[in-house]
């Protein structure tokens, strides 16, 4: 997901299916709101992101775990 206030990229995951994940999709647009990111974009792709967060205006990286 990319947010524009934060201007930052997320990756959650990982998923079972791409349904699931559509599924899923929903609960963190919600979350992120919920936390004041704005202008919210979320895209469902399948990928393997070393750095699951990742802050552009600062241009430093946060490595989050689950």
């Amino acid at each position: 997901m990319n947010t524009a206030v934060p201007h930052c990229t997320y990756y959650f995951g990982p998923f079972e299916s791409e349904k699931e994940a559509q599924f899923s999709r929903s609960g963190y647009v919600e979350d992120l709101y919920q936390e004041e990111a704005r202008d919210i974009i979320a895209l469902v792709k399948q990928c393997q992101p070393d750095v699951l967060t990742i802050f552009q205006d600062k241009a430093e990286v946060q490595i989050s775990s689950f």
